[in-house]
């Protein structure tokens, strides 16, 4: 004969729900049955009974005089909870002892919460309330019964006070340090432990629902924004000392406080495996925040989590990527962290740059663990581990591509998930281009793009400036090659090229650097430094490190238009001003030698740069005012092929005008303007007819753009268009 079954108690308003922490179910059983015990009051106290069913709820009446009655019927309550058959078969059921305090409480149970804390009855009960809120969706109607507020479906301070039979014990929830507060298992309506003030008796008291969740099922899996960090065997990091000596303290250490251990690294580094490593020596777990970052702009949810990892005793981890969405939030990323300033739990933070603490207490942190950079070598072979098959016939431009895109593991993942995906073999074009989409470059205003319009054989120089030039193009190309297969990275730190082009305005320099681009195929960025530098000191410091430091991860070209805003001042120390303007160009110099792509500083005034200065780059190209056989060049380049200019006298005008080719190239383009006549073809195949006189008159207006004098005698015989254009 099977044994009839036991029927367990019912815990909540909902039939047979019950949780697995019989302490839990015990409390919830409470406050179920002091809400029944309630209900029964307000129909006694309104002098009726339910008109249709027993399971009716009262209706609601004036607050008012509601409140007013609380005191006038003070005693008769109690007594009507002795009295009354429903009443106190409730008020007997109360006296029910709790399960036994001999059990094992399991971590992160109700019952390990109530021993952990040293909890009192006032304090389990009022969270056994909001978790019966979150457990048994029939709590608010009541709730709001008992409140006599229908907007009020959520427990309160009134409400534990109305419910408890002693109310003055309410008053030590009122402190803001409870521990229920503190350790993120109560929230006060939309305030966090560090901002509510104190007692507001109609302010919701919630538990979080991952807390709620943990608290009922205790041996239930992390919510699924949670993952546990696990790392591929064989990436396992080599740790640094910093590393080690960290692990050591947070052994050692007692964990009664928040602790932020930093694990600083460039964008797409692997920050959760020197996570995975320390947690290893620590013999902790730790889990991953993989939901989408916008849910920790709740600040809310970010302590619940917090107080989550309190429970199951685990770490916490958020990557760089969780970070930077933070970061956009006006608040900052450390806002949401020190929401969990009262939680005694290790968070490590994944961030790019020491500069993301500014704002977090020193005595929070531990030492900032650096990742370092992923070595040339190494990111060979993981580009071919992750390309696989696909790897194959690609030697060549995976070495290239190692030097030429400094890429973490995040990256190298994420290029070759999509490269894998490829029909047929990918080539270098494809290669190439996978690894430039990754590239982002984001600092405002201080740089822009360059589209290179030039070609090689536009750029007219002397015999030595071209050599030089193609010396500097050979040198670039090389970089792979001389640094690793010669041995020469460690000694130059990898370093790219570095550059001064020098020469007055017009002469090619910006040309020059187009080519460049063109040439050795990078990416140009031009950065105008009367944009960079600012009055403030340290400022200009800042904005030529947020630079340098996007940039540095692949090969680029910076071109540094109007060096002269910087080293236009004095290099001669005779104040403060001056020894910071040189400080400033200390710190430019520096990263330009330290930079590993290509560095380019444009500037009209080479004469006011410390020969100091000079010595720290690695190509010094003048660009002179061109002569009369390359001025002639010029003119005949400069005109399209489309426009008949069998009318132009281009060596007199190489000979008579002394200008830069920028000016040559402004002055055809001047003349035609005023060159058009409407026609659609003209004679011959020729779209446009440029003639003597429009050039001499867009000459004239050159000159005086340049606030330069000009006299009629050097017009020769075209001098006559000059007067009659000043006559007309």
């Amino acid at each position: 004969m099977t044994p009839l079954a036991i029927e367990k108690p019912p815990v909540t308003f909902t039939p047979h729900l019950h949780a697995d922490d019989a302490y839990a179910n015990y409390w919830m059983r409470q406050v179920t049955i002091r809400l029944r015990r309630e209900i029964c009051w307000r129909w006694y106290e309104r002098g009726v009974l339910p008109d249709a069913s027993p399971a009716t709820l009262p209706p609601f009446s004036d607050k008012v005089s509601a409140i007013l009655d609380m005191s006038r019927f003070w005693e008769e309550k109690n007594t009507f909870f002795q009295t009354d058959p429903t009443a106190r078969y409730l008020t007997e059921q109360l006296t029910i002892n709790p399960p036994s305090e001999n059990q094992d409480s399991i971590q992160g149970s109700f019952r390990w919460v109530v021993d952990r804390l040293k909890l009192d009855g006032i304090s389990s009960f009022a969270l056994a309330l909001g978790l019966s809120t979150i457990f048994d969706n029939a709590v608010g109607s009541i709730i709001s019964a008992c409140l006599n507020s229908p907007a009020c479906v959520h427990p309160n301070l009134a409400l534990v006070q109305k419910l408890w039979d002693h109310p003055e014990c309410v008053f030590v929830l009122a402190d803001p340090a409870h521990t229920l507060f503190r350790y993120g298992l109560l929230q006060y309506g939309n305030q966090t432990p560090q901002s509510h003030g104190g007692m507001d008796w109609d302010t919701p008291i919630t538990v979080p629902s991952v807390v709620a969740h943990q608290l009922l099922f205790p041996g239930s899996a992390l919510p699924q924004a949670l993952m546990p960090v696990t790392v591929d065997e064989n990436n396992k990091p080599v740790l640094t000392d910093t590393a080690y000596l960290v692990a050591h303290r947070l052994c050692s250490e007692t964990n009664d406080k928040l602790r932020i251990v930093p694990i600083c690294g460039p964008k797409g580094s692997a920050p959760v495996e020197i996570v995975h490593a320390i947690t290893e020596i620590t013999k902790r777990d730790v889990g991953e925040f993989k939901g989408d970052p916008g849910l920790l702009k709740n600040i809310h949810y970010m302590n619940s989590l917090a107080a989550l990892c309190w429970l199951k005793n685990m770490d916490l981890f958020l990557n760089q990527h969780v970070l930077s969405a933070l970061s956009d939030n006006k608040q900052g990323f450390d806002t949401h962290v020190l929401s969990c300033l009262s939680m005694p739990i290790t968070v490590f933070l994944g961030i790019t740059g020491r500069d993301q603490l500014t704002h977090i207490p020193g005595d929070l942190l531990l030492p900032i663990v650096e990742i370092p950079q992923f070595p040339y070598y190494e990111r060979i072979d993981y580009w071919k581990k992750m390309l696989g098959a696909k790897a194959e016939g690609l030697d060549g431009i995976i070495m290239e591509c190692s030097r030429r895109f400094r890429y973490e593991k995040g990256t190298i993942n994420a290029i070759s998930d999509g490269l894998k995906g490829f029909f047929g073999p990918i080539s270098e074009k494809d290669f190439i281009g996978a690894c430039r989409a990754e590239l982002e470059w984001d600092v405002g205003e201080l740089a822009q793009k360059v589209i290179p319009r030039f070609e090689d054989e536009e750029l007219i120089l002397p015999h030595n400036q071209r050599l030089q030039f193609q010396e500097i193009i050979r040198a670039m190309k090389s970089l792979t090659q001389v640094h690793y297969d010669w041995g020469m990275s460690k000694v130059w730190n990898e370093s790219g090229i570095s550059l001064l082009f020098a020469g007055p305005p017009g002469t090619g320099k910006t040309m020059a650097a187009e080519i460049l681009a063109n040439k050795l195929d990078l990416p140009m960025y031009r950065i105008d430094l009367s944009q960079v530098v600012n009055k403030y000191i340290g400022e200009t410091e800042k904005n030529l490190k947020r630079l340098f430091d996007a940039a540095d991860v692949s090969d680029t070209i910076l071109f540094f238009d109007e060096a002269d805003a910087l080293f236009g001042r004095r290099t001669e120390v005779k104040d403060a001003h001056d020894r910071y303007a040189n400080l400033e160009i200390s710190y430019l110099l520096e990263r330009m030698e330290r930079f590993k792509g290509l560095a380019i500083l444009a500037t009209n005034r080479k004469k006011d740069i410390d020969e100091a200065f000079l010595r720290r780059l690695r190509y010094i190209l003048d660009f002179p005012l061109p002569d009369v056989e390359h001025r002639e060049k010029i003119w005949l380049q400069v005109i399209p092929k489309t426009i008949d200019s069998s009318k132009i006298d281009f060596r007199f005008l190489a000979k008579q005008f002394q200008l830069a080719g920028g000016h040559i190239r402004s002055i055809v383009f001047n003349a035609c303007l005023q060159s058009t006549n409407g026609l659609d073809v003209y004679k011959d195949g020729f779209k446009g007819h440029l003639t003597m006189e429009k050039i001499i008159i867009a000459v004239k207006r050159e000159y005086e753009k340049l606030n330069r004098a000009i006299s009629l005698e050097q017009f020769g015989q075209y001098a006559k268009i000059i007067e009659r254009m000043e006559h007309e």
